[in-house]
This record gives structure tokens, C-alpha cells and sequence, in this order.
């Protein structure tokens, strides 16, 4: 029997990435997955993959800035599927400019997307798993989110009040038996990060103990590991997948 057999993922941010690793991996453990994004093409593209290999998974249209279509997304997956067991809040943007210059917006949007998304996501999928006394959320936090990045104030702030939102959320519902965790990549190989400058790329890779960049894969194990049975006495923890970049 696989570990997540009889489980039921959301997944935000499916459609691409570290999003569609997370979910693709989660469906190869057994999890039957709700695939959330704004991109319904490329979510039925994950669909089908997860479909060809044996699993199940159905697409949903949904913008996490968007409070009406989360409250949506959530009722049609539990409508579909009977239950939420595992949330995967991964949907993120960024909006880079140096703090002087960085428009309102572009730090509103940030935080509505990064952290308000979340926090109204978790909303969404808490009845669900408290009716259960079961379940795992797991946040996609950041390394910036631990040691700040220029150019980046708004991400840096939202993924550091993910954290927070995470270790608040594990100690209120601990006691029903659900466990709230975040994993923290450091610089993986994604479509966000293909259009940074070669000269970047490799400046980054000196600063990795690792000597390389990660991949969605490595972050869907994590990610899959914290969704499992065998991290039931972990909560309120932050995982680091950064290759030794931030030690401490």
C-alpha cells in the first residue's frame, strides 16, 4: 500500500514548477489531488500525466488573491473528492524592485498573493480536517523569507510572515492531530528563475556549500515527506532545502 493511499491533496500553484512536482509526486504516494492555479491548460496537462501513471486528480481555476474563488475552488474539491487531507500552499509571485522605488501595489499584490492566500486557503481546508482529527499543511516558504534579499522586501516579507503563520496555525490545531510545517527552498532551477542573468546564476551557485542550484523534485520530496505518516511528531518546523546555503 502506498503511504498517502486513501489521502486527498490540494496543491496551489499545480501548474508549473515546484507546484506540479509536489502534486505529481503526492499522486505517485497514493494521494488523490485537487490541482489549483490560475492556468487551467497547463493544470490539465498535470492531470493527464497523473491519470496515464494510475492516479487520480481533478483541475481547478483559482487565483489565491482571489477570497471568492479559493471558497470555490475549496467546496467543488470536497464536493469532488469528500475531504481535504493535505494542503500544499505554494502559490507565489514576485514583484522585484529596490525598496526606494517599489510601488504600493506591487508590495500589496505580493503580500495578497503570498501570505493572505494562504491564510484564507488554511481557512478554507481546516473544517475539513478537524472533522477528521487529521491532516497536514504544508507552506512553500523561502530562504529569503530567513535572511532577506535586496530587491526583495515584499517576497522577503511575505515567505518571513509564512513562517509566522505557520508555527501560529501548528499551535492551535495540534491537539486534533494535524500538523503544520513549511519547507524553505533555496535556489532552485524554475521557470522564476530562468530569466536571471547567467552572471546571477552563477554567483549564486558560490554561495551554495552544494556548489548547485535544486530542483523541484528535491522540494517535492520534502514536501511529500511532511505530508507522509512517518512526520507525524513534527510540526511548527520550517525544513531547509537550500544545499548548505543558510546554516545556523
Amino acid at each position: 500500500m502506498k503511504p498517502l493511499e486513501g489521502r486527498v491533496a490540494l496543491v496551489t500553484g499545480a501548474s508549473q514548477g515546484i507546484g506540479r512536482a509536489c502534486a505529481l509526486r503526492l499522486a505517485a504516494h497514493g494521494a488523490s489531488v485537487a490541482l489549483a492555479a490560475r492556468n487551467v491548460e497547463k493544470l490539465q496537462q498535470v492531470e493527464s500525466e497523473i491519470a496515464s501513471a494510475g492516479g487520480q486528480a481533478a483541475s481547478f481555476a483559482m487565483d489565491v488573491a482571489q477570497e471568492e474563488q479559493i471558497k470555490t475552488t475549496f467546496k467543488s474539491a470536497i464536493e469532488r473528492f469528500g475531504k481535504i487531507d493535505i494542503l500544499v500552499n505554494n502559490a507565489g509571485i514576485t514583484r522585484d524592485q529596490l525598496m526606494m522605488r517599489m510601488k504600493r501595489a506591487d508590495w500589496e499584490a505580493v503580500l495578497a498573493t503570498n501570505l493572505t492566500g494562504p491564510y484564507l486557503c488554511i481557512q478554507a481546508a481546516i473544517s475539513s480536517m478537524l472533522k477528521q482529527r487529521w491532516g497536514r499543511i504544508i507552506n512553500i516558504t523561502s530562504i529569503f523569507g530567513q535572511m532577506g534579499q535586496a530587491g526583495q522586501a515584499n517576497y522577503a516579507s511575505s515567505k518571513a510572515g509564512l513562517i509566522g503563520l505557520t508555527m501560529a496555525v501548528a499551535r492551535e490545531v495540534a491537539s486534533r492531530n494535524i500538523t503544520v510545517n513549511a519547507v524553505a527552498p533555496g535556489w532552485i532551477e524554475t521557470a522564476m528563475t530562468e530569466v536571471l542573468t547567467s552572471e546571477l546564476r552563477e554567483s549564486m551557485a558560490k554561495a551554495i556549500p552544494l556548489g548547485r542550484a535544486g530542483t523541484d523534485q528535491e522540494i517535492a520530496h520534502a514536501v511529500c515527506f511532511l505530508a507522509s505518516p512517518d512526520s507525524g511528531y513534527i510540526t511548527g518546523h520550517v525544513l531547509n532545502v537550500n544545499g548548505g546555503m543558510l546554516m545556523g
